[in-house]
């Protein structure tokens, strides 16, 4: 099944007019043994020589591109997408745009850089952008990532499973607090950079300084700024634009199970892991409880419109829910008990993603969902980062809980008493509140009875083959896409997969944009000209592609797009007052971030699968990822586009191309 993560990309990013949509994905963290021996076995995960935030101060700045480079970035990307006619306006529009107003924004956007030098030029407007956004987050905004099932089939029970998380959680939780968490490194050489004697070494260097020494021996530190949001955080809804809250004197853990929430503390009073046998003695509690299904339950409202569940939190406030609204919004994480069992790929996809909406408090950072036969993914708000965190908790996660679980398949839960450690919260409901939790729902349901989720396994080839034929396997799996969508529907289509730029200080994504003038000819030569190319002449195309979308890659993990500087740009024209420039009003700019096709890739060990909405009623959410000898695509889509069809154009699309690898003509 489908995989979502790669090297280079580590969030992936939607967009539809102003409203944008993160995604996952993350440094290829999974093959790093971040494991350690020290440290006490119940408290840490491991005991990092270095310390977590050891590289924050002398990471680099996020640079701003030239703009001339920007502009024909920009207008490189939009000739697949245009005619003729329409691209000589769209040139028209943009070199006016370069030599005039665009100039005069460029050079106050690098002033303005240059006294917020401890941040990037993208973090604040991306920030308000998130949290002014007034559509539900569900569907629209958060993910999902399914951890892969543990390997011990006897471990993956709901009781043992959620019980293991939780406590390797609030691990994770203490060890990245206690700046015992290994930081986040790439490591191009790891045979001189990860090693013991290198980290003795670098703990000493001044932090101001640290970064360079790990750049000497080709190691990239990556920004941990985001870690910070992790725990005790969830975006409180406001009217026009919403908040973040971080409460880190929380201590207890949110549990939600047929709609009802409840708490209890997971941490105690002097800052210790709660015995693991009892967090399982409350948890079977839990699962145990006959209580009811609430008839207004109110996870369900925050799958609202944020203005209208802004409106609503303030009745629920006005009714006297002020201490228990605070409980679930300062909880460390949200656990989700699901009391169903799961039929195949795609039911896991639909129920991490959205579920029945009410087993759910998708406002959290972060919620473990947990169903009744152990599946287990993460489904997390966006507005506070990129998933770079995420990953590395899940990664982090899934490897504690396998490799040294804490309880175990018939262990017994504490002797303890969890009816007066475990409280269900009591919510005051009136009539007003009622209509509103039962009008959420209707629109929940509406909404999530739109999406259609299909998956695809390719077994002919995969990532050894490629590169065997020096191709990159990410590069050919998006020409697939393209030729995919050319071969279904006869067009060429704005197409987005994002590229972190981590390596730089609160840097957030790049934007790839792999429809170019090489995909484009390649998926024509093999989509609508049969046998008008030799062998040879179809490979020299795929390798043309395959280094243009390296090329793109490397520009926008260097910061060095266009979507995020025009963004910038456009921000702060909005902030002026200033009347934008005619290039954000040319349809060709609606056109390209009109994305049809945006797409995420993901391989992780911890990793099963993971899934998005679509970012535009007529678009398709496209997750994929590249194996070694087989690729796979977890794609969604509305009524509007038949996914179905669409991964059976991809199945062949990428036929064609291994057989062409193989150097075997079209049949």
């Amino acid at each position: 099944m489908a995989n979502l993560l790669s090297m280079q990309c580590l969030s992936s990013i939607r967009k539809s007019g102003n409203l944008i949509h993160l995604r996952t994905a993350a440094l290829a963290v999974d093959k790093r043994d971040y494991s350690s021996k020290q440290g006490p076995a119940t408290e840490y995960l491991q005991h990092s020589v270095v310390p977590s935030m050891h590289y924050q101060k002398s990471l680099p700045r996020l640079p701003i591109p030239k703009l001339e480079d920007t502009i024909k970035r920009y207008l490189a990307a939009q000739r697949p997408l245009l005619d003729d006619d329409n691209y000589k306006t769209t040139e028209k529009v943009a070199q006016d745009f370069l030599n005039g107003v665009g100039k005069q924004l460029h050079e106050e956007l690098v002033a303005q850089d240059k006294n917020n030098k401890h941040t990037s030029y993208i973090s604040g407007p991306w920030f308000d952008m998130y949290l002014s956004a007034r559509d539900s987050v569900v569907l629209n905004f958060n993910p999902f990532i399914s951890f892969t099932p543990d390997p011990k089939a006897e471990y993956n029970q709901q009781l043992v499973r959620s019980t293991n998380m939780v406590c390797s959680a609030v691990r994770f939780m203490k060890t990245l607090r206690a700046n015992l968490l290994e930081p986040e490194v790439f490591h191009l050489n790891p045979a001189k950079s990860d090693t013991d004697g290198f980290k003795k070494l670098i703990r000493w260097v001044p932090s101001s300084l640290s970064w360079y020494g790990a750049y000497m021996v080709n190691a990239y530190p990556l920004d941990m700024s985001q870690y910070y949001r992790l725990f005790n955080s969830t975006r409180i809804p406001k009217q026009g634009r919403d908040q973040l809250l971080t409460d880190d004197k929380g201590r207890h853990l949110l549990v939600m199970r047929k709609g009802n929430m409840y708490v209890f503390d997971v941490v105690d009073k002097d800052g210790n892991l709660v015995k693991p046998a009892e967090v399982q003695s409350h948890l079977k509690y839990i699962l145990s409880d006959d209580a009811p299904a609430p008839a207004f339950p109110l996870g369900v409202l925050t799958s609202e419109n944020r203005d209208v569940w802004a409106g609503l939190r303030d009745k629920l406030l006005a009714a006297g829910n002020a201490e228990d609204l605070h409980v679930v919004d300062s909880a460390l994480f949200c656990l989700c008990l699901d009391d169903h069992e799961m039929k195949d790929h795609i039911d896991i996809s639909h129920n991490m993603l959205h579920g029945d909406g009410c087993n759910r408090w998708f406002d959290k950072s972060f919620s473990i969902i947990m169903t009744k036969d152990g599946q287990a993914a993460i489904n997390f708000e966006h507005s506070w980062g990129d998933g770079v965190a995420v990953l590395r908790f899940q990664n982090e996660i899934f490897k504690d809980t396998t490799q040294q679980p804490l309880v175990h398949p018939g262990s017994a839960a504490a002797a303890v008493d969890s009816s007066s450690a475990v409280r269900r919260l009591h919510f005051n409901l009136d009539s007003g509140l009622e209509a509103g939790i039962q009008k959420a729902k209707e629109n929940f349901d509406s909404a999530v009875s739109k999406l259609t989720v299909d998956a695809i396994e390719f077994k002919k080839g995969g990532k050894e083959q490629l590169k065997k034929s020096k191709l990159s396997p990410d590069a050919v799996t998006q020409l697939a896409f393209q030729m995919g969508y050319l071969r279904q529907y006869g067009q060429t289509v704005a197409t987005y997969e994002s590229c972190s730029t981590a390596a730089f200080k609160h840097g957030r994504t790049e934007t790839i944009r792999p429809a170019t003038v090489h995909t484009k000819e390649c998926a024509h030569a093999f989509v609508c000209q049969p046998g008008q190319h030799s062998v040879g002449q179809l490979q020299a195309m795929l390798s043309e592609c395959s280094k243009y979308h390296g090329q793109l890659t490397r520009e926008a993990a260097m910061g060095q797009g266009f979507d995020r500087h025009l963004f910038a740009l456009r921000y702060l024209a909005n902030a002026k007052g200033q009347a934008l420039h005619s290039l954000y009003s040319d349809p060709a700019y609606a056109f390209i971030n009109h994305n049809i096709l945006s797409t995420s890739t993901l391989t992780s060990p911890a990793v099963s699968i993971g899934g998005f909405a679509p970012v535009v009623a007529d678009g398709f959410g496209v997750g994929y990822g590249v194996h070694d000898d087989w690729i796979g695509c977890n794609v969604s889509s509305y009524p509007q586009r038949n996914v179905h069809e669409f991964l059976q154009c991809v199945h062949k699309s990428l036929e064609d191309i291994f057989t062409v690898l193989e150097g075997k003509a079209l049949g």
